[in-house]
């Protein structure tokens, strides 16, 4: 082969290893630290709270306590009547608990808690070690051990609703899993909405982006390769991120309610059905727009059905106020 032919076979392949390995790394990087989350000052998360607690329009506030229990810090709002139940919220990528709070008020009826995983937000604010986003591996592992806290302080499992979003859907799935392998009964309802299916997934998807662009075909290897480094970066396992492999043979008791966005790419519908079938109960809510658009598109009917469905969990028995 002449040296010319070599030049024109050589010249884009090195480019192309070197685009793969250079968009393999933004992206590795992207899933362990988004570049684009900042935690709010504190002063700012104190308004927000303040202003929940106070209510408005249809939601009754309540009064705010905040316990640190098993290395996690868990806020909870106790309503100013008796609640037949709680609901812990789980914030999705890139996010935390103050950019997730202000979800409370679609179950004014309920308690609520919630935290940051890994006290990221906390870490980053004193300017201490910044821990790396396992992308539901280590935090799946803190879901359990606040329900368990929850459990502690009063609240009988099936009084106990999940809530996820996003990255806060597959590490409520993963939670889920665990908490059930328990053998102490389901929780009174899973209610989520575009869960990831793992690392891997996502990676390629973020590489596809919104529309297929001209390298989309390398999504697959090069999302393989982001996976792998992410989880290098995070002492994880790629398979710890996949809610499918945790329901894998499972057959969930836990009641779910499911928004089912049927545009999304980043959450594509197939592996939502797939996710599905590991419920024996579900209700399923098909909005026609991406995950995280879903209660701009319903309007007070996202709210209703969440309502709805919270109100059809269990009969009340004795008092259901935890202590």
């Amino acid at each position: 082969m002449k040296p010319r032919a070599w030049v024109l076979i050589l010249v884009p392949a090195l480019g192309l290893g070197a685009f793969s390995i250079w968009k393999a790394r933004a992206v590795a990087h992207e899933l362990t630290d988004p570049p684009f989350y900042q935690p709010q000052p504190l002063p700012r998360v104190e308004a927000t709270y303040a202003d929940l607690a106070k209510g408005a329009d249809g939601d009754p506030g309540g009064t705010w306590a905040v316990r640190d229990v098993e290395g996690l810090r868990l806020w909870t709002l106790t309503r100013p009547t008796r609640s037949p139940g709680i609901v812990l919220m789980l914030h999705g990528f890139g996010d935390d608990r103050w950019g997730t709070s202000p979800a409370l008020k679609w179950f004014p009826r309920l308690d609520a808690a919630i935290f940051t995983y890994l006290r990221r937000d906390d870490a980053l604010r004193q300017g201490g070690r910044k821990p790396f986003i396992t992308f539901g591996a280590l935090e799946s592992q803190e879901v359990v051990r606040a329900v368990h806290a929850l459990e502690a302080q009063g609240w009988p499992r099936n009084r106990i609703h999940l809530m996820g979003r996003s990255l806060g859907a597959s590490v409520g799935l993963l939670a889920l899993a665990k908490l059930e392998a328990e053998g102490r009964g389901p929780l009174a309802g899973f209610i989520w909405e575009g869960a990831p299916l793992g690392s891997r997934d996502f990676a390629e998807q973020l590489i596809r982006g919104p529309e297929d662009r001209a390298w989309h075909l390398l999504a697959p290897p090069i999302g393989a390769l982001a996976a792998r480094w992410a989880a290098s970066r995070g002492g994880y396992r790629i398979e710890e991120t996949d809610p499918r492999h945790a329901l894998r043979n499972l057959q969930l008791t836990t009641p779910t309610l499911c928004f089912l966005a049927t545009q999304d790419r980043l959450a594509p519908t197939s592996g939502q059905r797939l996710l599905l079938g590991s419920f024996q109960t579900k209700r399923v809510v098909e909005v026609p727009t991406w995950h995280l658009n879903c209660s701009q598109v319903l309007g007070p009917g996202y709210a209703q059905a969440i309502r709805e469905f919270t109100d059809a969990g269990p009969k009340k028995s004795g008092d259901p106020k935890a202590p």
